[in-house]
């Protein structure tokens, strides 16, 4: 008699099974031989999973028998197409592994190649931008271009009978190459949002008298200025600074006001700007 059943012992589930009688006197019949065949053998298989248990109680002989038999089966093992479509009912065997690895490597390779093209198209992105906002200058006045006020020993710029463009023409700085500093004139190489500074000083003579109006223009209009008009300071310096969106090909350039001077040490008057950030095409 063959009794087939699950036996509980301390959480591990292991799949018993009992012969009775002798294999040798089973072995000897032709209708045992038969029963070997349709019960026995499928029996061997799966004893297998008798050696996935680590907790088992001691086993008759008849049971090792069949584990050492079943480990020594040189038959075919099955891999049948039932395999693929045994999601709970049956062992998944080496077809189902075979295609879903296949499958799996496939997905792979089409993320990797997404995610790579993706990171291409980045990089382009960025590298179109950051170059885009490289856009910064700094230019001070040369002393060199202060004239002799007749009668006086006072060097100065100006005045001038008419509205003249400051020419900032020492540059320490200018990235994006926007500045020209032969005009004293900005050109935006990209449309965005810019920052521009710039620092007005003068200095006269005990008995001279500190006038100068210098005004930042925007293709020709007003955007901001420093001023200075009176005879109690011998020196003075004002700043202003100015956040403007530019289109490519705007201008912004410095002004002195007509009849106004910048008297020694010009270096010392600074324009400078940068790019805040661009305006990003849609």
């Amino acid at each position: 008699m063959t009794e087939f059943g699950l036996r509980d012992k301390k959480k591990f589930y292991c799949l018993t099974v009992t012969v009775s009688g002798s294999l040798a006197s089973i072995t000897g019949n032709r209708l045992m031989g038969t029963v070997i065949q349709m019960v026995v053998l499928p029996v061997l298989f799966l004893l297998g999973s008798l050696l996935l248990c680590t907790q088992v109680e001691a086993q008759s002989p008849n049971i090792l028998i069949l584990k050492q038999a079943a480990l020594a089966w040189q038959g075919p093992l099955t891999c049948e197409q039932s395999d693929c479509n045994c999601t709970f009912t049956e062992q998944r065997g080496c077809c189902c592994a075979a295609s879903d690895l296949f499958q799996i490597e496939d997905e792979v390779l089409q993320k990797l190649a997404y995610s790579w093209n993706g990171i291409t198209t980045l990089k382009s992105r960025v590298q179109a931008l950051t170059d885009g906002i490289k856009v910064a200058f700094k230019a001070t006045m040369d002393p060199s271009i202060a004239i002799a006020t007749p009668g006086t020993t006072e060097r100065c710029f100006g005045p001038f009978n008419t509205n003249i463009a400051v020419p900032f023409s020492s540059v320490t700085l200018n990235t994006g190459n926007g500045y020209n500093p032969s005009l004293g004139i900005f050109t935006a190489p990209n449309p965005g949002v810019y920052v521009f500074s710039f620092t007005a000083y003068s200095s006269a003579l005990e008995t001279g008298r500190l006038y100068h109006k210098v005004q930042l223009m925007k293709n020709g209009k007003h955007g901001a200025a420093v001023w200075e008009n009176n005879r109690e300071d011998t020196e003075d310096s004002a700043t202003q600074v100015v956040v403007l969106e530019m289109q490519r090909g705007d201008q912004v350039y410095l002004e002195l006001m007509s009849g106004r001077k910048l008297c020694t040490n010009l270096q010392d008057s600074i324009f400078t700007g940068y790019m805040l950030y661009p305006y990003i095409a849609a």
